[in-house]
């Protein structure tokens, strides 16, 4: 009997050390919450989640900016083939068509000066074009 209430007592003493020794170096179970952070960690998290979202934000307006630079770059190669395929007096498969911001460059081949003066005729008439690089070449047959 005397054995076991010593066991008994070096338990209770052991566990209640083990307390004691995480309750001072601020590790483990304790019995206390743990001891509050100064604030400082959640200020700069703040600050950097606030810089992340307007570098977010700034590169949102640029891809949109360059989407929207395409997606008119391309409507407007589209309306330009689509006049040249229309017309009767230009052969518009000959005809490659690259558009950059308002500029629009002809290239490839046509049977003769007046369809060369009809296509570029067409693509200048074309709304939002500002100029007209004429690459054709008169192939003869």
């Amino acid at each position: 009997m005397r054995f076991i209430r010593r066991v008994l007592w070096l338990a209770i003493i052991a566990v209640a050390a083990v307390f004691a020794y995480n309750y001072w170096s601020g590790n483990g179970w304790t019995l206390s919450p743990p001891p509050r952070s100064s604030g400082a960690n959640l200020e700069i998290a703040r600050k950097r989640s606030a810089d992340l979202a307007t570098t977010a934000a700034e590169k949102g307006r640029d891809a949109a900016t360059q989407l929207e630079s395409v997606l008119s770059e391309g409507a407007l190669t589209t309306k330009i083939k689509s006049k040249m395929a229309l017309d009767d007096h230009v052969t518009a498969r000959t005809i490659g068509v690259e558009t950059v911001g308002s500029v629009v460059t002809l290239t490839g081949f046509v049977g003769s000066k007046a369809e060369r003066d009809r296509a570029v005729r067409l693509t200048g008439e074309t709304d939002g074009v500002t100029k007209v690089v004429d690459k054709l070449e008169i192939r003869k047959p």
